[in-house]
């Protein structure tokens, strides 16, 4: 305490005055965030391709705020075409959760939209249209930075992951549908009803001549390009860092239809949180990371330094991306786009080691519901057997068991909300807090979480743009 008012509260006390209360410092507002959604030409392996962007005036892609401050962003769209993005790990008021017509429209070319509300906590999540633009990567990181870590010694490293295709996403879909795409809105004021019809189980991948075995589908579609931060692994970004300097990496899988596993090489490291939701401290040089999921990993860079490659491998395939960590006067050596080995298929065994830093308090009544998640690659139709929408009261605890009844990996996504993983087939745990979880190919996997932001419909859905396009969506509204 400084000395003057030390004395002065001394000397009211001695005198039986009462002092004026001390009032807490009124933190300023920064001003708001000049974003826009707008076209760029990134160099996929020397060829040009057209992508989207979220831009700053500054060239800066995404947004860094810091919790305790509000969510302040002025959003223009300077695109030809409609869009609207969503934050994607935030809890803002349903109205500006960034989902077409879930209530807001879309932007029209030319217009703008503000956004502002408190940030509560800190966390590493991102930002992405929520239409089939999301494939022609308009996505971008959004980083909310705790108060508490100013001054801290460490270098923050943020890997933005993507699938990219010269092809239209409408093309994508024609290709294993046989038929026209979505819309690229794809009528999200539909899709809700969609749900209590079903799409057929895949059946045709059960292999019943032999073994009884069933076959898993992996990857939808074979991509151009694997991207780190725009940049394939031909032409990696080299991040410099430190001799024993501490590292925190933030990576996010912004992929459309791909997961991965990432791999660290020979640094040891901490997975220290997942989607933006602190985790008890788990060694691992290893990670899988599905479309719409992020982990951050704490390390120390070696004494004797060097060139560290940290790379994202794609499910079940050899190709891979990624960037490289470098200490000065590191010989960097050129990594080959494609591993000689495949990358492991995700599985739920990383999933059961998490737990969350602070779980969910203890509750008393709570609302139980149950997804059957369907579909095929045949005909590539994709559903949930769930009451559309679900409906739940304010403040009560609501749980979700979902059972992929597909021979898919589904990532599924609650907006507007973090849910507790506690179960994976029916085996009980006090799982990592997250707001999106795989849920292997007949695997049942159960979250909770407390029903604290009102709205009319949040969507919950599975994070595979192509399969939320082909049905499976629904949403969540309050009574």
């Amino acid at each position: 305490m400084h000395r003057r008012r030390f004395l002065a509260l001394a000397a009211g006390t001695m005198a039986g005055s009462a002092l004026p209360p001390l009032r807490p410092a009124v933190r300023a507002q920064p001003a708001p965030v000049q974003l826009a959604a707008t076209t760029r030409i990134l160099d996929i392996n020397g060829r040009p391709g057209k992508a989207y962007g979220l831009m700053q005036p500054n060239g800066m892609q995404g947004v860094h705020v810091t919790a305790g401050d509000s969510f302040r962003v002025n959003l223009v769209n300077v695109l030809s075409e409609p869009t609207l993005i969503h934050w994607h790990g935030l809890e803002p008021p349903w109205d500006q959760d960034g989902v077409p017509d879930l209530p807001r429209p879309m932007l029209q070319p030319g217009e703008a939209r503000a956004y502002d509300f408190p940030l509560s906590r800190p966390g590493t999540h991102w930002m992405h249209a929520h239409t089939l633009q999301e494939q022609g990567l308009l996505a971008a990181p959004l980083i909310v930075h705790d108060p508490a870590d100013r001054g801290h010694d460490e270098q923050e490293v943020v890997i933005l992951l993507h699938d990219f295709s010269f092809r239209t996403p409408e093309e994508l879909l024609a290709g294993v549908t046989g038929q026209g795409a979505a819309s690229p809105a794809m009528d999200h004021g539909q899709m809700p009803g969609m749900t209590m019809g079903a799409a057929p189980m895949d059946m045709h991948h059960m292999d019943m001549g032999g073994t009884g075995a069933m076959k898993m589908d992996v990857n939808d579609f074979q991509f151009d390009a694997y991207l780190a931060n725009d940049r394939t692994l031909n032409d990696p970004e080299v991040v410099p860092v430190e001799k024993v300097g501490r590292v925190r990496l933030r990576l996010i899988n912004g992929a459309s239809a791909t997961a991965f596993t990432l791999d660290l090489g020979k640094l040891d490291a901490h997975v220290i949180a997942v989607d933006g939701n602190d985790v008890m401290p788990l060694p691992s040089r290893h990670f899988p990371l599905a479309m719409g999921q992020r982990v951050d990993f704490r390390l120390t860079i070696p004494r004797q330094g060097g060139a560290f490659p940290i790379l994202a491998r794609r499910e079940g395939a050899h190709e891979r991306t990624g960037l490289i960590l470098a200490t000065p006067g590191a010989a960097i050596s050129r990594l080959p786009v494609l591993g000689e080995t495949e990358a492991p298929v995700l599985t739920l065994a990383m999933e059961k080691s998490l737990r969350a830093a602070v779980p969910l308090a203890a509750a008393g009544e709570v609302l139980a519901f149950a997804a059957h998640l369907t579909g095929n690659m045949e005909t590539y139709d994709w559903g949930m057997m769930i009451p559309a929408p679900l409906r739940v009261t304010k403040g009560a605890r609501a749980t979700i068991t979902m059972h992929n009844m597909s021979m898919m990996m589904h990532p599924m996504h609650l907006h507007g909300h973090h849910f507790q993983v506690i179960a994976i087939d029916d085996q009980p745990l006090a799982g990592a807090l997250r707001d999106t979880v795989i849920v292997p190919p007949m695997a049942r996997v159960t979250v909770a979480f407390d029903a604290a932001n009102p709205g009319g419909g949040w969507p919950f859905h599975c994070h595979n743009l192509y399969h939320m396009a082909r049905g499976m969506m629904t949403t969540m509204a309050y009574v």
